[in-house]
């Protein structure tokens, strides 16, 4: 199997803007691999270089040392291979959810009858048929993220960045999200790097979880296969004697970094 995305021996150290003699390594010698079709979860405690490492996948970051290559080729520059869908979020106010899920393909230069053709398909695989002309404002957290998936979705990009993208929803439109996802990824079968903090999730949604230490200097500290039956209903998937026993053995990895995380943010 071809690695769709190589993260390595990334390391990225920032300079302190008042005092350049202050040096911060947020991550150091890290490797990370996204196989053809793989769905990977990254976890680790609040702070540890998570979204660091997903922006130095996206072409957003230039690590200190270390180099990326996708499908085999050393990345310069924006990965145009990939998707990112942020935590925050990304919709453009003024724009109608048919406007916003079209907004890359008119970038693209593609005309608009087909855009909008295109862009209401995706609507309607997400399940938001006839809200395409509803803005930003008029429609629910759980809608939103439907959006911004298509969006996503729609420029058809091998590689899938997303950094904690239901973290902001509540637990039951949050499932229904996850659902959703993998129902999209079943049918495409990108190569997903998927970033979070909440371990059900991460074994819930994923092939392979990797566990990452608390910062400074991250890296990661266990890797673990999640042998769980596809498809997947990610509520009724945490209920299984075996999703209990893979949190378990994860868990006993990261109990100790998410307790130096949390001594760390109160410093």
């Amino acid at each position: 199997m071809n690695h769709a995305l190589l993260l390595e021996n990334i390391s990225c150290t920032f300079i302190s803007r008042d005092d350049r003699s202050q040096r911060y390594t947020a991550v150091k010698d890290t490797t990370l691999v996204a196989d053809e079709g793989e769905f990977v979860c990254v976890v680790g405690p609040t702070g540890c270089g998570k979204s660091t490492l997903l922006n130095v996948a996206a072409g957003l970051l230039q690590p200190s040392s270390g180099s990326v290559s996708v499908f085999g080729e050393r990345l310069a520059g924006i990965n145009n291979r990939a998707g990112y869908l942020f935590q925050a979020e990304a919709l453009m106010p003024w724009r109608s959810a048919l406007d916003n899920v079209i907004v890359g393909l008119e970038f693209r230069g593609v005309e608009r009858g087909e855009a909008v053709e295109r862009g209401n398909d995706w609507l309607r695989r997400v399940g938001l048929t006839g809200f395409g002309n509803r803005y930003p404002h008029q429609l629910s957290g759980g809608m939103r993220k439907r959006v911004s998936l298509a969006q996503t979705f729609i420029l058809n990009p091998q590689i899938l960045l997303m950094d904690e993208p239901f973290s902001a929803l509540d637990v039951q439109t949050r499932q229904l999200m996850e659902n959703e996802l993998l129902d999209l990824w079943s049918a495409e079968r990108k190569s997903v790097v998927f970033i979070t903090h909440d371990l059900e999730e991460a074994i819930a949604l994923s092939d392979r979880v990797v566990v990452l230490s608390a910062g400074p200097e991250t890296h990661p500290i266990g890797e673990y296969r999640i042998d769980l039956e596809r498809p997947r209903d990610v509520a009724e998937i945490r209920l299984t004697p075996h999703f209990i026993e893979l949190h378990a053995q994860i868990w006993r990895t990261m109990k100790q970094e998410v307790l130096k995380g949390y001594v760390q943010q109160q410093r």
